[in-house]
């Protein structure tokens, strides 16, 4: 009997302890959260339109994409955030790759009818790459970060 009175305690502490030292749910959700503003900052700022400024947002937002990645996320939920953002942002980082690229084909153009065709090809490009974007990955976002947000509002 004696025993257990010994070993009770010691196992409450140790619980306590652990649950006492691992990251909250709050500080896991603002994390998260804080890299994923810093990515939507950036689409918002650098809404390019040059092949430079784009394929710059493009690299950034893969930079993004791998920050969101990289963060230690303990809580199983917001994990599956993670992964979703991280393909968002990854999506988005090739569709403006994919639109700069043809931009940059609209500027090397020749005055022809080659030249033309090429320009309207890449017009078609850069809208379709676009939109998908928009549409995809916009409304996937905004899905996210309403479930995010109601799942971090939670309390513990």
């Amino acid at each position: 009997m004696r025993k257990y009175t010994v070993i009770a305690p010691i196992s409450l502490s140790i619980a306590l302890l652990t649950t006492g030292c691992s990251e909250s749910k709050t500080s896991q959700c603002q994390r998260l959260v804080k890299v994923i503003n810093q990515g939507t900052s950036l689409i918002d700022n650098n809404k390019g339109e040059q092949v430079t400024t784009s394929l710059g947002l493009s690299r950034d937002l893969q930079t993004v994409t791998k920050s969101i990645q990289e963060l230690k996320l303990a809580d199983p939920e917001l994990q599956k955030f993670q992964s979703n953002f991280a393909k968002v942002f990854d999506n988005l980082s090739q569709a403006i790759a994919k639109a700069a690229q043809a931009l940059g084909t609209t500027k090397t153009a020749e005055a022809s009818s080659s030249g033309r065709a090429k320009i309207r090809t890449a017009r078609t490009d850069i809208d379709s790459a676009l939109t998908a974007a928009a549409k995809t990955a916009g409304k996937q976002s905004d899905t996210f970060g309403n479930q995010l947000n109601e799942y971090c509002s939670k309390t513990q």
